[in-house]
């Protein structure tokens, strides 16, 4: 119960989903977790108090990670309050999926900005931060950078970018005992993926119907092996980029 004692842990977008999941997770190891979110205040302070009744250590912090001065105060108030950082989990993203015709400059901005600049924004504060002790960074990709769907073009770019990014980063970090690697989840429920209708529908059945263990994933799966890379048991494990899917193979 001790993996990540007395670390302290940024996880993005952690008011729900993927997100809320590695935070429980974090904190029921030790870690005093950061829960930032850029618009669900109550979602993210429900995060942070069924992470405290559980006798966890938590704060809410709002921060839109595609704005550089909000970035900025993140990581300045995540100090103010625990003094260090260890471990940053960029798990903030947007997608949509629709037919080139339909792609707005809106459309692609907002992934730029939130899932490319976003991470790069939130990786340059955290490498100011983490010194000479070094630290750990998780990026939440998608298997949809390396098995692109039809409708998600700019989705997908915009994860094979982030991919690249890690793996040039685990050089660039090399010899500062800084470790960064990529998750890339594939299908998996969460309240985006019903919000937006793909539970229950047609897409759906798709999904599951190439993901040879015949389900949707769920976040404590992705969740488990974003506690075991920020742990010391993958400290030999930098710039790869790992499937955790189902074994999701190609539509």
């Amino acid at each position: 119960m001790n993996k990540l004692k007395n670390k302290v842990a940024i996880v993005t977008g952690a008011s729900k989903g993927i997100g809320a999941a590695i935070a429980k997770y974090y904190a029921a190891e030790g870690a005093k977790v950061v829960v930032n979110y850029a618009s669900s205040k109550d979602g993210a302070d429900k995060i942070v108090k069924e992470i405290t009744d559980n006798g966890g250590t938590a704060i809410s912090l709002q921060a839109d990670v595609s704005k550089e001065a909000d970035v900025i105060r993140l990581f300045e108030e995540t100090i103010n309050v625990f003094g260090a950082l260890d471990i940053l989990v960029n798990n903030a993203g947007v997608y949509n999926y629709e037919p080139i015709e339909a792609v707005s400059e809106a459309t692609i901005t907002a992934h730029l900005n939130i899932n490319i600049l976003g991470p790069v924004l939130t990786i340059r504060e955290a490498v100011k931060l983490f010194g000479d002790k070094g630290g750990n960074i998780i990026n939440i990709s998608s298997v949809a950078g390396k098995l692109p769907m039809a409708t998600g073009s700019v989705y997908s770019a915009t994860k094979a970018a982030l991919d690249a990014i890690t793996v040039s980063l685990s050089k660039e970090f090399g010899g500062r005992n800084i470790r960064i690697n990529s998750i890339l989840p594939g299908s998996v429920e969460t309240e985006g993926t019903h919000s937006s209708g793909v539970m229950g529908s047609d897409f759906e059945k798709v999904l599951i119907a190439n993901t040879p263990f015949g389900r949707m994933g769920q976040p404590d799966d992705i969740a488990k092996v974003a506690l075991f890379l920020a742990s010391d048991e993958a400290a030999w494990i930098t710039g790869e980029k790992i499937s955790v899917s189902g074994g999701i193979y190609g539509f």
